[in-house]
């Protein structure tokens, strides 16, 4: 299989998890209707990307209501759905995590943010994740009928190590439920997701939740797709929508033969 429709539902997200989930749940049904085989939420799509919400909205993986609800949407409409990110309880420990389901409503991989986002931009942002979360330990991969795909979520796309090792594993195509902010996303969204396709000559799509100015951590929206090329195929705006695209993964191919930097690269010297 070579053709992979997705869709990126870029979802406003509320203070009423229910509400969420049924934004969800509408976004997915139109998702489907548009012929979609491949759909991703955004970051902490059912609670508010505040630290002082996580642990109030947190949720056991497998046995929660997120996760369930999830499941019950990927079986009915038969399709892959990667579930943005919820907050996972696990003991006394809160995770940043994402769940990946296959079309039988099956979980198939799950990725907990690797790379913790902690940072104090002068005049800017100050968010401190680890304040609250643990960060996960491991790089996602998982197999589908187009072939592998890799997860991350939102900082941890500023490694470059981390996308590296998974298109050196087989990844096609990195996946990334994101929600960037109004001081880094003008300037670092979309020349991260370009550089992380270009770089590994793969497909990168990132899923941001709408942009709420009211919202106490304003998400910069634009969730968008990108090919192997480096070139933004489509993009939106910051309002809710839901992106529609076409990936043709024979791309990959023809731009690894065209530049074969795999063939060329120095591994001796890294």
């Amino acid at each position: 299989m070579t053709i992979l429709k997705i869709a990126l539902c870029q979802m406003p997200v509320k203070t009423n998890k229910l509400e969420n989930l049924n934004q969800a749940s509408i976004m997915l049904q139109e998702a489907a209707a548009n012929k979609a085989q491949l759909v991703v939420l955004p970051e902490m799509f059912n609670c508010p990307y505040d630290i002082h919400c996580f642990h109030d909205y947190a949720e056991q993986i497998p046995t929660g209501e997120t996760t369930n609800h999830l499941s019950s949407l990927a079986q009915a409409h038969g399709l892959y759905l990667v579930g943005g990110s919820i907050p996972e309880l696990v003991g006394e420990l809160l995770y940043n995590t994402s769940v990946v389901f296959n079309p039988q409503g099956e979980i198939i991989a799950k990725h907990r943010k690797a790379h913790l986002f902690d940072v104090r931009v002068k005049n800017g942002i100050e968010f401190i994740e680890s304040q609250v979360l643990t960060a996960g330990t491991s790089a996602t991969l998982f197999d589908t009928p187009w072939g592998k795909f890799g997860l991350e979520i939102c900082y941890d796309i500023r490694f470059p190590e981390l996308t590296r090792k998974m298109a050196k594993d087989g990844a096609r195509l990195v996946i990334v439920p994101a929600a960037f902010n109004m001081t880094t996303g003008p300037i670092h969204w979309e020349l991260l997701f370009r550089s992380r396709a270009l770089d590994n000559q793969i497909f990168m799509i990132g899923a941001s939740p709408a942009r709420n100015p009211d919202a106490s951590y304003v998400a910069y929206g634009h969730s968008l797709a990108v090919n192997p090329w480096g070139q933004v195929l489509i993009q939106l705006e910051e309002k809710p929508g839901i992106l529609i695209a076409d990936l043709n993964l024979t791309q990959i191919e023809e731009v690894r033969e065209a530049l074969p930097i795999w063939k060329q690269r120095r591994e001796d010297l890294y």
